[in-house]
């Protein structure tokens, strides 16, 4: 038991089947845990029997309800830390990320040295398609307003296709990391950063996706702004660092 994949879920009946299969079809001893919130579409069913056949590889953990991005990949990494897996990733479901793509962010920490590897769309070799002008404007100004408040030194703070090493997740408090939008993802990468985690970006592919709606929304874009200036402001003046490592 070595690499985990995590994939959090909410009415993704339409793709979990498949990104299931692209991920096993990759044959290189990845287990999967999804984490679904309640989908009422019948997201966790469709799972559930597909463990059937993936007996030992695929996991499901069900919430009662639309819990929040942030909360859901903590409860995927207490579980995996508990099982004792030593590489664990983060990945839509929606065919965003592309599965081949974990095995080059595996290679990043296994082979190269990254402790944190980040899937990223805004270094050389990486760019996204099929998005509309304003999630371009969103998505890179977030990414440079980040980088001027924070100094974060990572291009796609927002990233959601990442490897951790497992001395990440068990250094960092995770009870501590409070951001359930994509603040998460740059609360994440901030927290490895101020540790002394050494951060690397692969460059991607992000496809927007052809199933299914987006979960952006205003309220996640305003917790990223606001979010992005508390943690700067802690980090300054309250011993961030000293916060976010676990005792």
């Amino acid at each position: 038991m070595e690499k985990l994949v995590i994939i959090p879920t909410y009415n993704e009946r339409e793709n979990i089947a498949a990104i299931i299969a692209a991920v096993f079809d990759l044959n290189a001893g990845y287990h999967i845990l999804i984490i679904d919130d309640g989908s009422p579409d019948g997201t966790a069913a469709i799972v559930e029997d597909l463990m059937k056949v993936h007996e030992g590889q695929l996991f499901i953990e069900k919430r009662s309800g639309k819990l929040g991005l942030g909360t859901a990949y903590i409860h995927g990494f207490k579980w995996a830390l508990a099982k004792g897996y030593q590489y664990i990733f983060e990945m839509d479901a929606d065919f965003s990320h592309s599965p081949s793509d974990l095995e080059r962010l595996y290679a990043a920490c296994n082979i190269i040295g990254a402790d944190v590897a980040v899937g990223s769309r805004y270094v050389k070799g990486g760019r996204t398609e099929n998005w509309p002008l304003d999630r371009h404007i969103y998505s890179k100004g977030g990414a440079f307003y980040t980088k001027l408040i924070t100094w974060l030194p990572v291009n796609d703070p927002t990233a959601g296709f990442v490897c951790y090493k497992r001395k990440v997740l068990e250094t960092i408090n995770l009870d501590e990391i409070k951001f359930v939008g994509y603040a998460f993802q740059i609360e994440m990468k901030f927290s490895a950063w101020k540790l002394g985690f050494k951060i690397i970006e692969v460059p991607i592919t992000f496809v927007d996706r052809k199933i299914g709606q987006s979960k952006m929304s205003k309220g996640i874009i305003k917790e990223g702004v606001l979010g992005v200036l508390k943690m700067q402001w802690e980090s300054l003046f309250h011993h961030y660092a000293d916060r976010l490592r676990k005792k």
